[in-house]
């Protein structure tokens, strides 16, 4: 994969969020918990990214993902999750640019999904995913080789999140093993049990684990973690034959910071309070929360519930926000009492959106995110695969 960098300057300087630790001592990278939302940029921004945005006409195609600001969404053609704006895209051959208001691996996918013509643009090559991250390319292939070595890779089937890089699905490719999302998680994990013995399921842990046991019957001690960190992975060759399911050491930043405290904390405050959370939340979590489910459920959900119902979301803060704003007829809280988002998708800010467009507009193709041919093919084997299971 290669990005085409920014240049040095441009001839509009803007003020490009810097975002580093929070006032939160114990976030962790990828989230940021600094007691407010971001301060709104220059309204004069605004009109500078409204006239961008026409003189490009249907050039460019903006894709807004679910956890992206206020101040961004409202320039999107299309919002969604990861994997529908990525399709999304690949629907608008028409388009020479797609620029995608997310993190770097749903440019990647984008890019892979669309034709060879047009260019991905990322705002800000920062944006990337902590949770991606922790699944490195040498990191998985080292697993694999653990895996061969105790004598359970052949009937190992790997299954990646979409949340990860492109080397990682088209790892999945290689190896007999597809992609999945929150919402087709459960169909993915009964079509490599078909396939084979095991899976090993990455890079969300929590995922893993809630779809295996909530999902499809099995028991916590059916699940083994997988640690890139401690030698040998952190288990024994009876570990690996025993368990059903290999778990990676990964997680969301955002949905990690939930707790069973949080759950308690809104029910004595809100009575009557439904609790909802994304699978990505840990197992504490959603067994205490009344729905569990991605985040086009968490939408639809909020939108279906009756007049005057109290909702605690367990998802990342601007999601959240915005479905207060929308449904103001339901008490729609954030599940944290912190100020905590994602500070990776945050970097997709105003300034860096104008700063992309402009550049646009002057014939300057800055971020462009490529995939190459061979990672592409093979990446695309595994999301072809998910694409064919019964739903």
């Amino acid at each position: 994969m290669t990005v085409t960098p920014a240049p040095s300057s441009t001839t509009n300087p803007l003020p490009l969020l810097l975002l580093g630790q929070g006032a939160d001592p114990e976030s962790e990278r990828g989230v940021e918990c600094p007691g407010d939302l971001p301060a709104a940029s220059d309204p004069d921004l605004v009109d500078r990214a409204r006239r961008a945005r026409e003189a490009l006409g249907d050039r460019a195609f903006l894709l807004g993902h679910h956890y992206q600001r206020d101040e961004v969404i409202q320039f999107a053609d299309v919002t969604g999750d990861s994997f529908k704006l990525a399709r999304d895209a690949a629907a608008r051959p028409d388009a020479e640019y797609i620029v995608f208001c997310g993190v770097h691996f749903m440019a990647e996918s984008a890019d892979m999904l669309t034709a060879d013509h047009q260019r991905v643009i990322l705002p800000d090559l920062a944006a990337g995913c902590s949770m991606a991250d922790m699944a490195r390319i040498l990191q998985v292939e080292d697993a694999w080789a653990r895996l061969t070595d105790a004598g359970v890779a052949a009937s190992t089937v790997p299954i990646t999140y979409m949340n990860s890089s492109a080397d990682i699905k088209a790892f999945c490719g290689r190896n007999g093993g597809a992609v999945c999302t929150s919402s087709n998680a459960q169909r993915a994990l009964e079509w490599a049990f078909e396939q084979g013995e095991k899976v090993l399921f990455f890079p969300d842990q929590h995922l893993g684990r809630n779809t295996a046991v909530l999902k499809m019957g099995m028991s916590l001690d059916d699940c083994v973690v997988v640690d890139p960190h401690k030698p040998d992975f952190g288990v024994t060759d009876e570990d690996l034959r025993r368990a059903r399911i290999l778990l990676w050491r990964g997680h969301c930043s955002v949905h990690g910071r939930f707790t069973a405290d949080s759950v308690a904390e809104v029910r004595d405050r809100i009575p009557g309070v439904n609790v909802l959370v994304h699978p990505e939340c840990t197992h504490d979590v959603v067994t205490r929360a009344d729905y569990i489910g991605s985040t086009e459920y968490i939408i639809k959900t909020i939108a279906d519930a009756p007049s005057g119902t109290a909702w605690a979301v367990g998802t990342e803060l601007n999601l959240v926000k915005r479905l207060a704003d929308r449904h103001p007829d339901k008490n729609v809280v954030f599940l944290d009492r912190n100020v905590c988002f994602c500070s990776t998708m945050n970097r997709i800010d105003l300034p860096h959106l104008v700063w992309a467009l402009e550049n646009l507009v002057e014939g300057r193709v800055v971020n462009q995110i490529e995939v190459d041919a061979d990672t592409t093919h093979w990446a695309r084997v595994a999301l072809d695969r998910m694409l064919a299971m019964p739903s």
